[in-house]
């Protein structure tokens, strides 16, 4: 994975949600089976929180599902639904990018790694995630 940082922007389907992302051009991307990602198809990169910024009045169209611990926050837009980040329960100090939000044309590698969210408290120490949210 490159280390040089660049800008992507991108957001929901309905395009009130809008964000912008300081990430390398190659990430990985974490296809996770829990419950909730499993349902919804999510592959996600994780990103440190500073890095990560809502554009405009796109809060105002958001809205926020937890389960379980309550931990991670699944935001997701008010008008079309599209889950583009959350702040997930591996990495709380980060944000959850889907991938397939992000604006076509600054990601060059996607490399996509399994995480076993069924069986969480097993996998998370082992999976390496919670690095990913460090700078």
């Amino acid at each position: 994975m490159d280390s040089q940082m660049t800008l992507h922007n991108g957001g929901c389907h309905c395009g009130r949600v809008r964000w912008l992302v300081k990430a390398p051009s190659s990430v990985v991307a974490w296809k996770c089976n829990c419950s909730d990602c499993s349902m919804r198809g999510n592959i996600h990169f994780i990103v440190p929180s500073e890095r990560f910024e809502l554009l405009g009045d796109s809060k105002q169209n958001l809205t926020t599902y937890t389960f379980g611990t309550h931990t991670a926050k699944h935001t997701f837009c008010k008008v079309c639904g599209i889950t583009s980040f959350y702040i997930p329960r591996s990495n709380p100090d980060g944000v959850a990018i889907t991938f397939r939000c992000v604006d076509p044309g600054t990601l060059t590698h996607v490399e996509v790694k399994s995480y076993d969210g069924k069986n969480w408290e097993r996998w998370h120490e082992q999976s390496g995630i919670a690095a990913c949210s460090k700078t």
